[in-house]
């Protein structure tokens, strides 16, 4: 039980004082996650596994549409909108009809981006 709550202590300090950029990080490892284990339950049999975990990275999904700025991000951001949007509707389509090719393809656009903006972190960090 201590070891649970050092942890839930941890884990919560290292939110409150991450950067922004270290935000949007953690928030791609919880989608790639959670896709993952929505895959895992879809592949299990477990309905209320695939559900549970394909509702959480359409959240991030959501929050991501919801924090861009459009008129300050321009066309990127644009672009990230409609491609947020699609993978939002593709991981509704997986959760309904339970379909492991359709959550594989939305993983891919989440490690994709993961992988981009780690890099774009440890650029901006190095400069």
């Amino acid at each position: 039980m201590y070891n649970t709550n050092a942890l839930n202590v941890y884990q919560q300090n290292s939110v409150n004082t991450a950067s922004k950029e270290k935000l949007l990080i953690m928030l791609y490892d919880g989608l790639v996650r959670f896709i993952k284990q929505g895959i895992a339950g879809i592949e299990e049999k477990d309905i209320n596994k695939s559900n549970t975990n394909l509702v959480k990275a359409q959240s991030i999904i959501l929050e991501f549409m919801a924090t861009l700025n459009l008129e300050i991000g321009g066309e990127m951001a644009t672009s990230l909108m409609a491609l947020y949007d699609y993978m939002h509707r593709r991981l509704i389509e997986a959760n309904i009809k339970k379909d492991i090719e359709i959550a594989k393809e939305v993983l891919g656009f989440a490690e994709e981006l993961k992988e981009t903006f780690e890099e774009a972190y440890r650029i901006t960090k190095k400069g």
